[in-house]
């Protein structure tokens, strides 16, 4: 078993628009930073995988492929500020089989963890439209696929700096995916309240965790110790899928929550601490969002570095600015809430 795996969108950087803030450029920064670390010659890469035609139309409905894929012929944009070009819809696919190739050989036990450097990014794409970015919902492709070949219980924990709307919308009925989101609120795409727990056989798989403006790596700690792990311990889920931001970095110019790489090391490393413990190590982490190259690359380092178990430095230090305390309010509700 391989301590870790590896996927790479190949010729990704035919999709881009010149200015866009979801730029070739924000791959490119990771696997610069994960060579110098020395870990991206040290480990395999994975071929993406086909998804089936059954997955992708339990994720995604075929009226929204068969559209999407019509409309990247065209080029353009797809809704807001969410571009297309030519080559997205096959690159959109590469990103969603790279992401079931790090999952699966997770899960098959032919790696601990896995890191899917998945691009376009997916966890704003519903069952019905692309958005934020976003085309194909990469984790909830991966979960589905990993459902369909016998997982009972999977956990996503979407730590971005915005709210997972899409994948949340996916499994917001099912019970068969828990799915926990951190993120900045108010902010884009204004879904994931803390109310918003799921319903019918789904209730109380969706668990929200609105973080305000100024919040950092004390209040991402707190939550993650007294909220996440807690819920995980609850649901036992038999493997954790991450959805990877940078993005709540205090660099990050879309956001203004004040995380540090340190802090999102210290996150990472209690995830793979409780799948160590409790669900045989596996992790596989997808890319989501983050639009500062430097940050992006401290970011990835103090990740990958918690998934290998080893030590590493932040060169990028903590936020300048005093972290606010606003976030208390939400943490103390939110237990109650949940009965912790």
């Amino acid at each position: 078993m391989h301590d870790l795996t590896f996927f790479y969108p190949e010729g990704h950087a035919a999709h881009a628009e010149p200015g866009h803030p979801e730029s070739p450029l924000r791959v490119e920064a990771l696997v610069t930073a994960l060579r110098e670390a020395g870990w991206w010659e040290a480990y395999p890469h994975l071929p993406p995988l086909e998804i089936l035609p059954q997955v992708l139309h339990a994720v995604h409905s075929p009226i929204y492929l068969s559209l999407l894929k019509e409309a990247c012929a065209r080029g353009g944009r797809l809704i807001g500020d969410t571009y297309l070009t030519p080559a997205s819809w096959e690159l959109a696919l590469q990103a969603a089989g790279g992401g079931l190739a790090v999952a699966q050989a997770v899960w098959q036990g032919q790696a601990r963890r896995g890191f899917a450097l998945t691009r376009p990014p997916g966890h704003h794409a519903t069952c019905e439209l692309g958005m934020g970015f976003c085309l194909l919902n990469n984790i909830a492709l991966a979960a589905q696929s990993l459902v369909q070949q016998g997982a009972q219980r999977l956990a996503i924990i979407d730590l971005d700096l915005h709210h997972g709307n899409g994948t949340q919308d996916i499994f917001y009925e099912r019970g068969d995916v828990l799915y926990i989101s951190t993120h900045q609120s108010p902010l884009f795409p204004g879904t994931g309240n803390l109310n918003e727990t799921g319903v019918g056989a789904g209730l109380a798989c969706t668990a929200n965790f609105p973080l305000s403006a100024g919040s950092g790596d004390e209040a991402f700690l707190a939550v993650m110790d007294r909220l996440i792990l807690p819920l995980l311990g609850r649901f036992e889920p038999q493997m954790l899928l991450v959805s990877y931001g940078f993005d709540p970095h205090w660099k990050d110019p879309l956001g203004s929550l004040l995380l540090s790489a340190a802090g999102y090391g210290a996150l990472a490393r209690r995830l793979a601490d409780w799948a160590d413990a409790h669900c045989a190590g596996r992790v596989a982490v997808f890319l989501e969002g983050g639009y500062h190259l430097e940050a992006g690359a401290a970011c990835t380092q103090a990740v990958v570095a918690a998934l290998l178990g080893l030590p590493w430095q932040d060169a990028l230090g903590p936020s300048p600015q005093p972290e606010s305390q606003a976030w208390r309010s939400m943490l103390q509700r939110a237990l109650q809430l949940w009965g912790l």
